[in-house]
């Protein structure tokens, strides 16, 4: 396989990115209601004194997402005993009351995440108007290996352990390095919270397909999901939604069309191989192949160009059917050929 470098360094390309001219939909009569419910300050503030009748009373305020915080995001088993020793080693644990301290600070006011999920939420109501939106925002703190977003039953769940900005001492202990690498780390920021929010409802709408198809056709559906993401966050940094740094993306757009003829070049298009695929496809500090300035998951930037096109050549093409349109059939209709 040949190996090309194919990303520099620029700053001032912004005017290539940023070229794309978006229609805008106007959203502002569709009614969403949606409220953040403070479980991490509920739950910290359990009598541990009484475990299990706190726990009660704390289930008449969270009936569905108790049970999931306690047996899915702590991992424990639905045994009382157990319950209680770990309820309270966790609340005394001196490392989360140092993160709850930090939660009470960075999220004193919840208002902008609120504001900002809700935005997204019209545009996900506007787009797909019979999909049941959720009602509420469900702000937890968990382990700081778990999860960040969960969609569950209840609402939008949100790991606040892993938002409290990329310079974050927590985030710089040995530990954590060794749990997430730093382009993983460097999104631990408030910013990613809409991002990630309807990143799962777009699991929910729209689950993800075979892995087993051709090279380009995964891309093109990871550029689905990327491109509603697109649409349902419409004034969003494109460098939030993608996860590159701007760099990587200026560099992408800058570079598009030598990134293209490098999987044609390589015969790389219709590859079912995963270990010729899965650098593409996968998250990482950069694409190996493509030299050290480039991002991970490349394929996605690619699928979404490839997307971009197909939907932009014919104005009666809706999200639900760019959904249902096969792979391809959109690569074969798009002929998608950068310059």
């Amino acid at each position: 396989m040949n190996r090309i470098i194919v990303f520099v360094l620029l700053v001032c390309i912004c005017a290539v990115s940023c070229s794309d001219k978006k229609n805008i939909p106007d959203v502002s009569n569709i009614k969403v209601q949606i409220d953040v419910k403070r479980f991490d300050k509920d739950f910290f503030s359990l009598d541990t004194n009484n475990v299990e009748t706190s726990l009660t009373k704390l289930q008449q305020q969270y009936p569905v997402f108790l049970n999931d915080y306690l047996y899915n995001i702590l991992g424990i088993e639905p045994i009382p005993d157990s319950v209680t020793k770990k309820v309270k080693r966790f609340i005394y644990d001196p490392n989360y009351d140092f993160i709850l301290k930090s939660v009470r600070t960075t999220f004193a006011s919840t208002d902008k995440m609120q504001k900002e999920v809700a935005r997204g939420l019209q545009f996900v109501k506007y787009y797909f108007p019979d999909y049941k939106l959720p009602q509420h925002i469900l702000t937890y703190i968990g382990p700081i290996e778990g999860y960040a977003n969960v969609l569950t039953n209840e609402g939008l769940a949100v790991g606040l352990q892993l938002y409290l900005g990329k310079d974050y001492p927590v985030y710089q202990t040995d530990y954590v390095r060794e749990v997430y690498a730093e382009y993983q780390s460097r999104r631990f920021e408030p910013s990613y919270i809409p991002v990630n929010c309807m990143k799962n409802i777009i699991d929910e709408l729209y689950p993800q397909t075979n892995p087993d198809q051709p090279l380009v056709y995964q891309m093109i559906e990871a550029g689905k999901r990327l491109y509603m993401l697109d649409q349902f966050l419409p004034e969003t940094a494109d460098s939030l939604k993608t996860g590159y740094t701007q760099l990587q993306l200026n560099g992408c757009y800058a570079s598009e069309a030598t990134i293209w003829n490098f999987f044609l070049q390589n015969n790389l298009l219709y590859s079912t191989d995963p270990s010729q695929t899965r650098d593409y496809l996968t998250d990482g500090p950069k694409t190996e192949l493509l030299g050290d300035a480039s991002p991970g998951f490349i394929g996605q930037f690619v699928g979404w160009q490839i997307v971009k096109k197909w939907m932009s050549e014919d104005s009666k093409r809706t999200l639900p059917l760019l959904l249902k349109t096969p792979a391809r059939q959109i690569f074969e209709e798009a002929k998608y050929k950068p310059r």
